[in-house]
């Protein structure tokens, strides 16, 4: 975990590592070795592999045989096919033993090559000078198909560290044949090419976006495995086959469509084979739509203009019990789950509190007897109330002469 985008301040960071991660933002390809404060046994070795991570997403391994001390975040210099290529180190230390293990490499495998040395600056700069020529080499890539009429599309490219190979990522939905294409290229850049088909899913990965979800996409952010979405995702889910909905940017299935399967599979095991149709005494039945998580089935007649019957899980399955036994029951409505209506809970008052307006009427009945107290007699009797007034105080107590 990388600690530039983190939404807390100061240190510990939002990762609480320090800021001692040795990257400079998160992103999907950092990693938080969470084993790095951890000190060996005596007599045992560190792990002499390491994994060094490069553009679009390409980790590799490489093997420390000059047991140099590196950390994570440090730029080193390794072995190409062919010269050396350059990268910055993402994991040492016993992690990268289990990464081999996830990813069912050997040690001693040949995919597993050298680790030549720190990147010096020569190193850097050669890097560098690579990197600036990637954007202005796709462009032209891209006229050039255009011009060869290749049916292709070119998503990016990536030189490496030694400037003298370039591997070019490509989709297409059919087999090309860009033999001339390598030719071309390789007299304009004057460097060795290397092609690499991807999928739409890498493409939307390395272009990035928006989903309908208003976030960013799982590919570009976090997902680093794509696993198959098929159309039986969206069945198990109740969700319309509707392919303007269900795609997302890249043209095929939503990742999100496995993120939730599992608990649909989980809950739909407590549910009978909705192929059958209920028997009864009024009709044939036939299921229509289901709610997984309320344990809601909505059953409808097989005769014209009939009105859907909302049945309970448990209802169901008794009425499909009675079927099996050879009964009958009258009708679905006497099961309808939308005419049986939840007994009200009446909540009593334990605390003795009362309501908050309950001043109000006693303020009002003050007000109403100040008023009548000081309303004036009818009939004459009003010069000798104003005479009475006189001779009292403020608070209607009498004057005292002094």
């Amino acid at each position: 975990m990388g600690c530039g985008s983190c939404s807390t301040s100061g240190l510990p960071k939002g990762c609480k590592n320090n800021g001692s991660c040795g990257v400079n933002g998160c992103e999907k390809l950092t990693v938080f070795d969470w084993l790095s404060d951890m000190e060996l046994p005596t007599q045992v070795e560190a792990f002499d592999i390491v994994e060094v991570r490069f553009k679009n997403g390409r980790k590799e391994y490489f093997k420390n045989a000059s047991n140099i001390r590196l950390y994570m975040g440090d730029v080193v210099a390794v072995e190409g096919s062919p010269g050396h290529d350059v990268g910055a180190v993402s994991l040492t230390g016993e992690l990268v033993r289990l990464q081999l293990k996830n990813r069912k490499l050997k040690p001693d495998s040949p995919e597993v090559k050298k680790l030549y040395r720190k990147a010096n600056q020569r190193d850097i700069d050669l890097w560098k000078e690579a990197q600036s020529r990637e954007q202005e080499t796709m462009i032209k890539t891209r006229q050039i198909v255009d011009r060869l009429g290749l049916q292709m599309k070119i998503s990016d490219v990536e030189y490496q560290g030694d400037n003298n190979k370039a591997t070019f990522y490509y989709t297409a939905e059919s087999r090309v044949d860009f033999r001339e294409l390598i030719r071309v290229l390789a007299g304009e850049f004057k460097v060795r090419i290397e092609m690499r088909q991807i999928g739409s899913r890498q493409e939307a990965a390395k272009i990035g976006g928006i989903g309908s979800c208003g976030r960013e996409l799982c590919c570009s952010t976090w997902l680093t495995d794509f696993r198959s979405v098929n159309t039986s995702a969206a069945r198990y889910q109740q969700l319309s086959l509707n392919p303007q909905k269900l795609a997302g940017q890249c043209g095929k299935l939503k990742c999100c469509l496995n993120y939730e399967l599992d608990s649909y599979l989980d809950a739909l095991d407590k549910f009978p084979d909705t192929q059958k149709n209920i028997q009864t005494q009024k009709g044939e039945a036939v299921f229509q739509k289901m709610d997984i998580f309320k344990e809601l089935l909505w059953y409808t007649y097989k005769e014209p203009g009939s009105e859907w019957v909302a049945l309970r899980l448990n209802d169901v399955k008794r009425l499909y019990q009675q079927n099996e036994e050879g009964k009958k029951p009258e009708s679905l409505e006497a099961f309808d789950a939308s005419k049986q209506q939840a007994a009200q809970i009446e909540y009593e008052n334990v605390v003795g509190q009362d309501e908050l307006t309950r001043f109000d009427g006693q303020r009002k009945r003050k007000r109403k007897k100040r008023r009548s107290g000081n309303r004036p007699q009818q009939n004459g009797s009003k010069t000798q109330n104003n005479n009475a007034q006189k001779g009292k105080g403020r608070r209607g107590k009498p004057k005292k002469n002094n």
